[in-house]
């Protein structure tokens, strides 16, 4: 007489049940749940709630953030140069053009100065040369000021193909603009340091970045640039 198991399970030979062949159970409350997408740092499903960020909460508006990218409110890299002045505007104007330009104005008024003023002077060796030279540098300032008012430019710039502009804009001096530079260029050194200041002046501007402004580029708001 031949009995089964109710279990289900055919004996393996030696009367002992076999479990290697068993069917996995179909609702096993082991099995994944449907919906959590698996292991942590897995692909999550097309349904996955976690896809995306909720509405509202994009990416910040500009680009991503950071030194360099399109969110940089400053826009170059930390330590790169500035942008020029203005979009579109000609480049700075070398240093050899303007120093060249100043002293072909110096020379002509120092030349208009000694041919047309001092001969009204009454020359002696105490005050005579300190009269020529407060005549020379208030010349000197109202020749600047009205030429700059007019299109930015000297004689002396003129020749060396550069000009004065302004450097929110590129636009010529405005007549404010033009006798501030050219009084704070003139002013200090008729009252007391003379040519110590134009070297002061002049050296700030080589170490001055972006825009190579001396201190009467930066008083008067402006800039020099090329017209070539």
């Amino acid at each position: 007489m031949s009995t089964s198991d109710p279990s289900g399970t055919e004996p393996e030979e030696g009367g002992r049940p076999s479990f290697d062949k068993q069917p996995p159970s179909s609702g096993s409350p082991y099995d994944t749940p449907p919906g959590y997408g698996g292991q942590y740092g897995a692909p999550t499903g097309p349904g996955s709630p976690y896809d995306n960020p909720p509405p509202g909460y994009g990416p910040p508006p500009g680009g991503p953030a950071g030194p360099g990218g399109p969110g940089d409110p400053y826009g170059s890299p930390y330590g790169a140069p500035g942008p020029g002045p203005v979009p579109g505007m000609p480049p700075l104007g070398g240093w050899g053009s303007r120093i060249l330009a100043r002293l072909v104005d110096y020379v002509m008024v120092q030349v208009i100065a000694i041919v047309v003023l001092l001969p009204f002077l009454h020359f002696n060796e105490q005050s005579g040369w300190v009269g020529s030279f407060w005549l020379s540098g208030a010349l000197y300032l109202v020749y600047e000021g009205l030429m700059l008012s007019r299109d930015g430019q000297t004689l002396g710039k003129k020749l060396m193909k550069v000009r004065v502009a302004m450097l929110a804009d590129g636009s010529s001096p405005t007549p404010s603009a033009a006798w501030t530079r050219a009084a704070v260029f003139i002013v200090p050194a008729l009252i007391c340091c003379g040519g110590l200041w134009w070297a002061v002046d002049g050296l700030f501007g080589v170490f001055d970045k972006p825009y190579r402004q001396c201190i009467h580029d930066k008083a008067a708001k402006t800039v020099v640039v090329s017209t070539a």
